[in-house]
């Protein structure tokens, strides 16, 4: 039996010059959230422990990012997943909780793919507005990020770097505005 509605789903796949053990701490610790995610986080590595990012950490609360999301799973050095909602300008849609899972996979001593898969997406209004943003916020902004700090260092949030593809890996306007910034 085939269905005509099928689930969207972001998916994007990168290779990281990187060894595993240090891309899984990027992703599951504070010091590496901050190095390449966002300037400040809150991470209780278990599941149901908290995997709060904020990418305005000076915001008032409900507005600093995503906070409330939670670890649904995780298998160590190979899967974290948490839940995940829409930034406060697209306030029904942040009212919900949609999924992110990354997985890891050793391609070589000092290479890692990351594959980010991130469902649970409605359809209409505030849903499409944040499915187009987390499509571009994952695949410009965050992977590219992550490739970043294992190159040339962690990220400074006071000056972001520009990224390969020329595009500010820093957040442009709309991200900032989705954050906390401006409006």
């Amino acid at each position: 039996m085939e269905s005509s509605n099928a689930e969207r789903a972001i998916r994007a796949c990168i290779a990281v010059d990187a060894g595993l053990d240090e891309v899984w701490e990027a992703w599951t610790t504070e010091p590496g959230v901050r190095s390449f995610f966002a300037p400040d986080c809150h991470i209780e590595l278990r599941v149901d422990g908290a995997y709060e990012i904020y990418f305005d950490p000076g915001a008032e609360p409900g507005c600093r990012g995503a906070e409330g999301a939670r670890i649904l799973a995780l298998q160590p050095k190979t899967m974290l997943a948490f839940t995940w909602n829409a930034p406060p300008h697209l306030d029904q849609a942040r009212r919900q909780w949609t999924h992110v899972s990354v997985r890891l996979r050793r391609l070589e001593e000092n290479r890692t793919e990351v594959t980010l898969f991130h469902d649970g997406w409605g359809t209409g209004g505030q849903w499409d507005q944040a499915f187009e943003y987390f499509q571009r916020a994952w695949i410009r902004l965050v992977l590219p990020r992550l490739q970043y700090c294992f190159s040339a260092g962690p990220v400074d949030w006071e000056h972001p770097p520009e990224i390969a593809s020329g595009e500010s890996a820093g957040p442009d306007r709309e991200e900032r505005k989705g954050y906390g910034g401006e409006e």
